[in-house]
């Protein structure tokens, strides 16, 4: 488990009234956390290509690349490991969810040639850091969602 300092430009408390919205607390925690996360893949040699990537209803927190392969990142964060922890968030419906944004993703880059990976990191914040654990590979998703492309995807 690697320990990553609490990013403090989202740590900061806004007063009420005082000409900011405040962001509510969960909302900060989790840019907090995604903040980490982008550390911690970075370190690692990722490259970032991109930070919560819309479409429509879609979502992907992180897209990066791993030497050949791109990488569809999902964060959770959370302040304690109850009802679970961060991992127990990344249900199948969730995993669905993330694979329908991955294959937006794939068709508005014209990616489909590129191998592609689920990876999931985890945070725990204790403090001023974060725990964190990265799931290379956390799951694969096998039914067919566009059969038409290349056979590495897990979908």
């Amino acid at each position: 488990m690697l320990k990553l300092p609490v990013c403090r430009l989202f740590a900061r408390r806004v007063a009420p009234g005082g000409g900011q919205s405040a962001k509510a607390a969960h909302i900060r925690l989790g840019q907090a956390g995604e903040e980490a996360a982008a550390m911690l893949l970075t370190r690692a040699g990722f490259t970032l290509l991109d930070r919560n990537w819309r479409q429509g209803r879609l979502e992907l927190d992180m897209v990066c690349r791993d030497g050949r392969e791109v990488v569809f990142v999902e964060v959770k964060t959370r302040r304690s490991d109850g009802y679970g922890g961060p991992a127990a968030a990344v249900t199948p419906a969730k995993q669905r969810a993330l694979a329908r944004a991955a294959q937006a993703w794939l068709t508005a880059h014209d990616a489909w040639q590129n191998p592609c990976r689920f990876d999931v990191v985890c945070l725990l914040r204790h403090g001023d850091t974060f725990s964190a654990e990265h799931y290379p590979h956390a799951f694969d998703f096998s039914p067919a969602l566009d059969s038409g492309h290349a056979p590495w995807q897990p979908w």
